[in-house]
Formats: C-alpha cells, sequence, structure tokens
C-alpha cells in the first residue's frame, strides 16, 4: 500500500484490516483468477507464518516469495500495529496505526481485530491509492487472524466496463418505462440500486432540457442541461440533446469529474431516448 500522508495513510490503512465492515460478494468472472491469486498467497503466508511464526514477518517485509506482483502480504497485531509489509506501507512497520483514527473508526478497527481465528478467511473492500498509476482504486482485502497477528493481501478491483455501463442504461431505461416517477426517485437515492461505484444514471426532460434525476449529485436536479460544459469548456448538454432528438439512443465522450476517484477523467456516455426522457449511462477511462 502506498504511503501518501501521515495520519491520511494510517486512516486509510484501516479498511485494509477490517473483517467486519463489509460482507462477502459474487465476483465477477472478470476477477475470479485475481481473487484467487490473492487467497492462495494470503494462505501460503498464513501456512509459513504457523510454521516458524514471527520469523516469518522479515520473509513477508522483502521481495520474494511473498510478493506477487501488487499483491503482497501485511500484518499487524491485536493492538493496531504494524508488524510486516511487502509493499510501500513497509514505512508503517511498528506504528500504531489505531492511535490516530477517529472514534467511530477505532471501534471499527477494535471490532475487526477481535474476529476469531476460527473465522478462517474473511474479506473486505477499500479504496486506495494504486502505487503503480497514483488513482484512487476500489481494493478488496482477503485477511485471516493467527493468533494474535492478522496476516492480508489484497489487489486493486477492475475499473466498471463499457458492458457494465450499458447493462445499467438498460436497467434504468426498461424501468423508466415500467414506473417512472418511481424509477426517478430510485436514480435519485444512492440505496435505490441505480449506483454501482463510478457508474451512475443520470436523467433529462428533453422537453424543459433540465436534469430530473442524477446518481450521485442531488444539486444537479432541475438545472439547466444544456449548459454543461466539461472542465475544458467543450459542450456536453446540447450536442447530446441534439443526438437524442435525430436517434433513439447514442455515444458521447468527454470529461468529468469521477465520484469515486474525486478526479477530472474521460468519460464514455451510453445515451438513450426514453419517452420524453435522455436516459444517460457512463463509464470512466483515467
Amino acid at each position: 500500500m502506498p504511503v501518501v500522508s501521515k495520519c491520511g495513510t494510517w486512516k486509510h490503512l484501516l479498511f485494509a484490516v477490517l473483517a467486519c465492515v463489509c460482507a462477502g460478494q459474487v465476483l465477477g468472472a472478470d476477477e475470479a483468477q485475481e481473487a484467487a491469486a490473492a487467497k492462495g498467497l494470503l494462505e501460503k503466508a498464513v501456512d509459513h507464518y504457523r510454521q516458524v511464526g514471527d520469523k516469518a514477518l522479515a520473509e513477508f517485509s522483502r521481495q520474494g516469495e511473498f510478493v506477487d506482483g501488487e499483491r503482497y502480504v501485511f500484518v499487524t497485531d491485536t493492538h493496531g500495529v504494524m508488524l510486516a509489509s511487502g509493499g510501500p506501507s513497509a514505512a508503517l512497520i511498528g506504528r500504531d496505526i489505531s492511535a490516530v483514527l477517529d472514534p467511530t473508526l477505532q471501534q471499527a478497527f477494535k471490532s475487526a481485530l477481535q474476529t476469531p481465528e476460527t473465522a478462517g478467511i474473511q474479506q473486505a473492500e477499500y479504496r486506495w491509492q494504486n502505487w503503480q498509476d497514483g488513482k484512487i482504486e476500489r481494493k478488496r482485502v482477503y485477511f485471516q487472524r493467527v493468533g494474535d497477528r492478522i496476516l492480508a493481501v489484497g489487489y486493486y478491483l477492475p475499473r466498471a466496463t463499457p458492458d457494465q455501463a450499458r447493462a445499467l442504461l438498460d436497467k434504468a431505461a426498461n424501468a423508466l418505462q415500467q414506473d417512472e416517477q418511481g424509477t426517478l426517485e430510485a436514480i435519485n437515492n444512492l440505496k435505490g440500486g441505480f449506483l454501482q461505484d463510478d457508474l451512475y444514471v443520470f436523467v433529462v426532460d428533453i422537453g424543459s432540457q433540465r436534469y430530473v434525476a442524477h446518481g450521485t449529485n442531488l444539486r444537479m436536479v432541475d438545472t439547466d442541461f444544456s449548459k454543461v460544459k466539461d472542465p475544458e469548456g467543450k459542450p456536453v448538454g446540447i450536442p447530446m440533446l441534439e443526438m437524442v432528438k435525430k436517434q433513439p439512443q447514442g455515444e458521447y465522450e468527454y470529461r468529468w469529474r469521477n465520484p469515486v476517484t474525486g478526479k477530472v477523467e474521460h468519460k464514455h456516455a451510453y445515451m438513450r431516448k426514453v419517452g420524453h426522457f435522455l436516459v444517460a449511462v457512463g463509464y470512466y477511462s483515467g
């Protein structure tokens, strides 16, 4: 894990060891291989630790058989002290990372460290800066408690794909045809089922040219879509509105702020005309 800042890094590191924060998730086929490799490396590390004990910590903290590309083993004790890391977070070895957390995070941290050893391999998901490209990306971690140690291995999850964007657009378009008002309310609700990581739906009334729903920013609702431009001044609203007036669906590329990374990135939007609405979903390509 990369060291970004002192307090900020320690706070982010919390999510790498939270056993109880996230429930298990079904993996897509595109990441099944990555998950299997991470769990395999963790199982190897757990077996080795059980054989040699703390002598393994030095092995985990250097390049070798317990580092596999972006995947590496890291270890904390039950007091929240970093004991080993084969990645950039090696700079935190010996530090009590729990001391700088706010009360809510401290409690979550303590709960994770109390996970019984008999629970076996656990998993959690968090967001972390990818050391190779500097982008904040989703990461899944697998970990297991062995005595008073927690051993873990994480990997970066793939970004949303064009197919996932199109699937979410299909879902929103079909739902609007079934229940217009209920779907608009659901899109405007973070828990409505139309927000999938960095994918979200937005809907514009073609007649009024105003947003009626937005999956991540309610302040956009009732604002004039025709006046929207990207950060570089490229028109976004007008060309998309003109496109759906001429044809039932289309695609448009521009620059936009990614709600997950917080950075302005290239975005490819798929749009569709559904009744008097323009419905769109876009994926980010960095």
